[in-house]
């Protein structure tokens, strides 16, 4: 009774019975973060070099990130099950391994199929890191600190396509393109030796059976998605089969929901949307961040083709936003408790909406330092977005949801950046025609029509009631509750 009674007082979070651990869990899996979210930018300065070295053409090389992004997406799903499985230390420590073991291989290639595979597995160890990673900081803080801890989680994914293009330049102009690959190395070690020292090894007592039939379903649908939104971006196909795919997967998704309805424990748990705050804050969240997630694809180019600025001057411009994004973060918690999620969420999504737009009025004489503002205050608006709505996501979440909530989330988010990137790029191509000519005037317009989206997010917002998120933002509005 003793030992049992010892047992009950003991803290159940992490972070509650050794307080350093609130700071040493956040940077472990943010280190994960931001690895798997600047392998996914850095590549693209550096596909000239690479082409060069590996005796391809750089249209070619455009497989090389979607294999990475496919593989990703792919994978994503099922790794809730094997954390619930097998215990969420070992599988971060072995998704962290696997993705610094693909990095070494990608930086030692010496043939464009070598690259193309062992990016594959990269996507395979990155498709395990980021979930996982996350259902680490959700059991390892109690729902008072989740604000705190989804903020580390999320300035990874805001911060890494923003330092990706500077850092792949500045690696591939005074080193070696290899290194974009080598640089993940040392940070994966780290990140595996911290695991295995400080993280706890959640696991379900009772794991259902895996849905190895959904898994294929679910699997094949979002790669086929996935590898025909990369299409439309970069033609890699023609027209009429890159709509051939779509409807593939569309069909492919569409029949896993209904098999869904039929299995007691499918690979990807639709049930989740029963919850309000979950498809609030993935779905609703999730079109927002399409409309958002073009700028960081568009604003390069604009500044390098339109403006003909060189590829350093344009990432140290676009790099300024990733210090609005270290801003915001310390203010989210009170912002919260003063307007609570609704406001916040409905607030950033117009006030986004007119950022987007704002591009549009930037010139090629435009002050580089009017530009870096700019860019600053964007960075402030989009991380209060992806903070606030990846926060409500899990708000509300029973505990024994989250592993398959972190799973679906991710592939959402996944699916979020892609989607923003090739919209812009489709809409890139409508505007320039057949000329294929693309100047500032193109990039203002495509910035114009890609600021409707965040707009269109809205009314998903206004689903939200007082009492969601209440225990996570501290927000109350006595006798406001919708029925």
């Amino acid at each position: 009774m003793t030992e049992l009674a010892t047992a009950l007082e003991q803290p159940q979070f992490a972070t509650e019975r050794d307080p350093r651990l609130r700071l040493i869990i956040p940077i472990i899996v943010a280190i994960a973060f931001l690895m798997e979210q600047l392998d996914s930018t850095i590549i693209t300065t550096a596909i000239p070099a690479i082409a060069r070295s590996l005796d391809t053409t750089p249209v070619r090389l455009n497989l090389a990130i979607t294999t990475y992004i496919l593989t990703l997406a792919v994978f994503i799903p099922v790794s809730g099950w094997f954390a619930d499985r097998f215990g969420a230390r070992k599988v971060f420590a072995l998704a962290l391994f696997t993705f610094t073991l693909g990095s070494a291989l990608c930086g030692m290639a010496n043939s464009f199929g070598m690259l193309l595979a062992m990016r594959a597995l990269q996507g395979l160890g990155g498709a395990m890191m980021t979930p996982v990673g996350r259902l680490i900081l959700l059991r390892s803080f109690p729902r008072s600190g989740l604000i705190t801890a989804m903020t580390y989680m999320t300035l990874p994914a805001i911060m890494g396509p923003v330092i990706g293009p500077l850092l792949g330049g500045l690696l591939t102009t005074y080193a070696s393109w290899r290194w974009i690959f080598y640089v993940n190395v040392p940070f994966g070690c780290l990140g595996i030796l911290a695991a295995l020292r400080f993280v706890d090894d959640f696991r379900e007592e009772a794991v259902q059976r895996f849905d190895f039939a959904g898994f294929l379903m679910v699997g094949c649908g979002v790669a086929l998605l996935q590898f025909g939104l990369e299409s439309i971006g970069r033609p890699i196909i023609s027209v009429s089969a890159t709509a051939l795919v779509l409807a593939a997967a569309i069909l492919l998704l569409l029949a896993f929901g209904r098999y869904a309805r039929r299995v007691v424990a499918p690979a990807v748990d639709l049930t989740l949307f029963r919850f309000r705050s979950f498809w609030v804050g993935t779905l609703a969240g999730g079109l927002c961040r399409v409309g958002l997630n073009g700028v960081p694809f568009l604003l390069p180019l604009m500044l390098q083709v339109g403006f003909g600025m060189s590829p350093v001057t344009s990432g140290s411009l676009t790099f300024v936003g990733s210090f609005g994004a270290l801003l915001i973060r310390p203010l989210l918690s009170p912002l919260l408790r003063r307007f609570g999620f609704n406001v916040v969420l409905i607030g950033s999504a117009m006030v986004g909406s007119a950022a987007v737009a704002g591009f549009a009025l930037i010139e090629a004489d435009t002050p580089h330092w009017m530009i870096g503002l700019y860019v600053f205050v964007f960075g402030i608006i989009r991380s209060a977005q992806f903070m606030t709505s990846n926060t409500l996501s899990y708000a509300d979440l029973p505990a024994d949801k989250l592993s398959r909530a972190t799973s679906l989330g991710g592939v959402l988010q996944q699916l979020s950046v892609s989607l923003g990137v090739s919209i812009a790029a489709m809409v890139l191509g409508l505007v320039a025609g057949e000329t294929h000519i693309v100047t500032a005037e193109r990039f203002h317009q495509v910035f114009l029509l890609t600021a409707v989206i965040p707009l269109l997010s809205i009314p998903g917002f206004l689903y939200l009631r007082a009492e969601d998120g209440v225990q996570v933002s501290g927000h109350v509005r006595p006798g406001n509750s919708r029925k």
